[in-house]
């Protein structure tokens, strides 16, 4: 039962707020794109948490024009009163003194996502201005801070028959490398949140343009509408979604799962709202009980025979799309970024509940149950083969050719972190690319035509194709679970396509078979994406090389459009080699964008939606996002 008296005598403090703007990346990750939007995450986790603990419905979150964030709730509000020992009000605690909150004993809030209890007065530490507005006992309190100190002490402004908190603040310019808030950004973390917490809405409005955007998220259905949507770009397997939610003596645990016709599992956890990227104990309950669970109803009803292996955990995981979301009284995270869930007693929990309710669900749908079990065999045999190819492929060096069809030019220097891989489309650009590297850490593998879409395919027929087995044999990582990044030939893997629509769907191809099957690959920053130019300009002996219309633009301004000659490159097989290693490849001038994954979640929905099977999603996602393009070639 939760507690009802919340008052300033709820407020702990455990130590003082003087480190935060000396060494804010401690605090919130980097002072770069993803430390910015942690700050508005910080907040919203607060209101969060008041809707956990029952006194919340509607959270609002508006990015103002010059980047000013305004968050609004409908909870208690942050208490007012004074703090018996600090004497100062609750208000001022909470956003001056790091680790002072109402999160520490367990009576205040039962469950909550802010666990350090530092968000607010981070926020605040790493603002320039924040003003908080309180809305309690009938009326109105405001507190004005700079850079963490306050103006005046908090003071009544007005009466309200509303109750709740309002933090707005502007991040400060000397923090933060960057200070403009990505609208999509932010939609995604409020969108999830929505679905983790079925019944709160969320509202994210942007005023920064001449006409405002809107959008409101809330899901009754929550992590079941959370799995429809997960799957909006891929067929079911079966109608309906096995889910449950449950109250242990240890945590809550709701989870549901849906199989599709896809190759990849996709399995997202959560404890206490965060995102568990790299899994933990409640992951490792879920999986033991899934595969005990599935094989005890396949030998039961006759689907495995007496004398065939049971089938194994990545066979039965196989086209899974699953939510785990824990809620716990003590979570204890393993690092400073809260992705790994340590509590082992959550394991057991997870296991036996996961275990009970899943038996049930089979046997009351056994036509769903067959689907699942019947795909886990075919995943079983299809290993088998797999299993097969992946020796051939390991038997052979990265250096015999035999493996290599597309014919590696590799690079003399054997230390990984000074080497580089090209992949390159077509023989005319590799040969061009060849011969203007440097060969010391340049390595060159061209690539013909397109590659397999591995998401409409299984590793053994993924295996079986040519262009990628030479890609696997030359990184020297192996692949899906016996991957290993130590074993890296290459610390740079550049995807070096030409600049038109081709181009585009053979890096997007190659994005996709790293994303499946090569994850660590873009985890650890290996993954880049060359920047060929799209035009060369001359006027008389001066060339100048372009990279969009903009700086096309720029130079037509500088040296004027008489006697000038522009080609505007199709491919870059129309690159010499000299021309290539001036504007492409050479480690001083060329520029390389880094591929990275801020959301694992969006981007498997992306990667189902554009190379899924289903056509309707992705003439709606290109329905959408046309107006974005802002370079085609037709």
């Amino acid at each position: 039962m939760v507690a009802n008296h919340y008052d300033a005598s709820g407020i702990k403090v455990l130590e003082g707020l003087e480190a935060v703007r000396k060494r804010p990346g401690m605090y919130i990750g980097s002072t770069g794109k993803g430390g910015l939007h942690h700050l508005v995450y910080e907040i919203v986790d607060n209101s969060v948490d008041e809707a956990l603990a029952g006194y919340c419905k509607n959270i609002h979150v508006t990015i103002q024009k010059g980047d000013i964030i305004t968050v609004k709730d409908d909870g208690r509000g942050i208490p007012t009163g004074m703090h018996p020992k600090y004497k100062k009000s609750a208000v001022e605690i909470a956003l001056t003194m790091l680790h002072a909150g109402g999160k520490f004993d367990n009576e205040n809030y039962k469950v909550s996502g802010g666990l350090h209890g530092v968000g607010v007065s981070v926020v605040n530490a790493l603002s320039e201005w924040l003003i908080v507005r309180v809305y309690q006992n009938s009326e109105i309190y405001e507190q004005c801070y700079h850079r963490g100190k306050p103006d005046a002490p908090l003071s009544v402004v007005g009466k309200t028959k509303r109750h709740g908190t309002d933090v707005t603040f502007k991040p400060d310019e000397k923090i933060f490398s960057e200070l403009v808030f990505s609208y999509d950004t932010l939609k995604q973390r409020l969108r999830e949140l929505a679905f983790l917490n079925k019944g709160l809405s969320i509202t994210l409005r942007d005023e920064r343009e001449d006409e405002a955007i809107e959008e409101s998220f809330c899901y009754e259905g929550g992590i079941i509408s959370y799995i429809e949507f997960l799957n909006s770009g891929k067929e079911p397997l079966h109608e309906n979604i096995f889910y449950f939610e449950k109250e242990t003596g240890v945590c809550g645990i709701e989870v549901a799962i849906q199989y599709t016709d896809a190759y990849a599992e996709s399995l997202f956890s959560f404890a206490n709202n965060i995102n568990t990227t790299e899994g933990g104990m409640h992951v490792n309950g879920m999986k033991t009980a899934l595969t005990r669970t599935v094989n005890a109803y396949a030998r039961k009803y006759n689907f495995l025979r007496d004398n065939e292996d049971n089938l194994s955990g990545e066979d039965i995981r196989e086209g899974m799309t699953a939510i785990i979301s824990v809620k716990l009284k003590n979570p204890e995270f393993e690092g400073q970024t809260k992705t790994k869930l340590g509590n082992p007693e959550v394991r057991g929990a997870v296991d036996a509940t996961i275990g009970e309710n899943l038996t049930a669900f089979l046997e009351e749908h056994p036509a769903d149950a067959k689907a699942i079990i019947d795909k886990a065999i075919l995943a079983t045999r299809a290993r088998a083969a797999a299993k097969k190819a992946k020796d051939l492929i390991r038997r052979k060096s990265a250096l015999e050719s035999a493996a290599l069809p597309g014919k590696l030019a590799d690079c003399s220097d054997k230390n990984p972190e000074n080497c580089e891989i090209y992949l390159v489309e077509g023989d005319s650009a590799g040969g061009s690319a060849k011969q203007g590297r440097n060969p010391k850490i340049q390595a060159i593998l061209p690539l013909r035509g397109k590659i397999l879409n591995v998401e409409k395919a299984r590793l053994d027929r993924i295996l079986n194709t040519e262009a990628i087995r030479s890609m696997i044999t030359a990184f020297g990582t192996g692949i899906s679970d016996e991957f290993d990044i130590t074993k890296a030939r290459y610390h740079k893997i550049v995807i070096m396509t030409d600049a038109d629509v081709d181009g585009a769907h053979i890096r997007t191809l190659l994005l996709t078979f790293f994303y499946r099957y090569m994850p660590g690959l873009i985890d650890h920053g290996y993954v880049y994406i060359a920047q060929p130019p799209l035009y060369k300009v001359q006027k008389g002996k001066t060339i100048r090389y372009c990279y969009d219309d903009i700086q096309l633009s720029e130079i037509y301004d500088e040296i004027g459009r008489d006697k000038v000659d522009v080609q505007r490159y199709k491919g870059l097989g129309e690159m010499n080699a000299e021309q290539l290693w001036d504007t492409t490849m050479d480690p001083e001038k060329r520029t390389l964008l880094r591929v990275t994954v801020d959301d694992a979640i969006e981007a498997d929905v992306i990667f189902s939606i554009l190379m899924g099977d289903q056509v309707q999603p992705r003439k709606d996602f290109i329905t959408a996002n046309a107006h974005k393009v802002s370079n085609l070639d037709i």
